[in-house]
């Protein structure tokens, strides 16, 4: 009973966060600029590495691309499907799984040390995710623009990362806003993971 306690509880915090990523995958997207559209789902993603840990965090954002890649209409501008694969701004999809289980890796850390994690320790794990969000998605969005789609073979990799410049400020306060959300929501999150009710029993 406890376990199936356990898995429930997990299984609607992947659930909630893939749920999230769609919201802000689409909140803003109206708003392009160049091949990127504005989006919320940085923030999502570093909460759910930061609140869930690398293993749920990590899986929350599988959950949310493989049902993109199915065809439902979860990524931004309310797309879906494989063609997906050839957008530039893919990259940055695939970053969130990879941001959301290093943010989580090391608020564990901390916690294997026996240590509460707290504001340094979210700032900390919060912008390791927001710098590989954009290495991995600038350099996606690179290689697709000169080499995949050929519309921009003049592009430069200095000139891409100028082109998300102006996204920058926008993620670095949302990853700073992050970080001071997470040491009371991560209390909540954290007791209701692990430790399981004598109820359940």
């Amino acid at each position: 009973m406890k376990n199936q306690k356990y898995r429930a509880i997990q299984i609607t915090y992947i659930a909630m966060f893939a749920a999230l990523m769609a919201i802000g995958a689409n909140a803003t997207s109206f708003i392009v600029i160049g091949p990127v559209p504005l989006t919320l789902q940085t923030f999502f993603a570093i909460l759910a590495g930061a609140l869930l840990g690398s293993r749920l965090g990590s899986m929350s954002m599988i959950v949310y691309t493989l049902i993109g890649l199915i065809g439902v209409p979860v990524f931004s501008q309310l797309t879906g499907g494989f063609a997906v694969l050839f957008r530039p701004t893919f990259g940055f999809i695939l970053s969130y799984i990879i941001l959301a289980y290093v943010t989580g890796k090391i608020v564990e850390a901390v916690e294997a040390n026996g240590k509460k994690p707290k504001i340094g320790t979210f700032l900390i794990a919060c912008f390791v995710g927001l710098i590989l969000n954009y290495v991995i998605g600038t350099t996606y969005m690179y290689a697709s623009l000169k080499y995949f789609i050929g519309s921009m073979e003049e592009l430069t990799y200095l000139g891409a990362w100028k082109m998300m410049t102006i996204f920058l400020y926008k993620d670095i306060a949302v990853t700073i806003l992050a970080a001071l959300l997470c040491p009371r929501i991560y209390k909540v999150v954290n007791k209701s993971t692990k430790n399981i009710p004598n109820s359940a029993a």
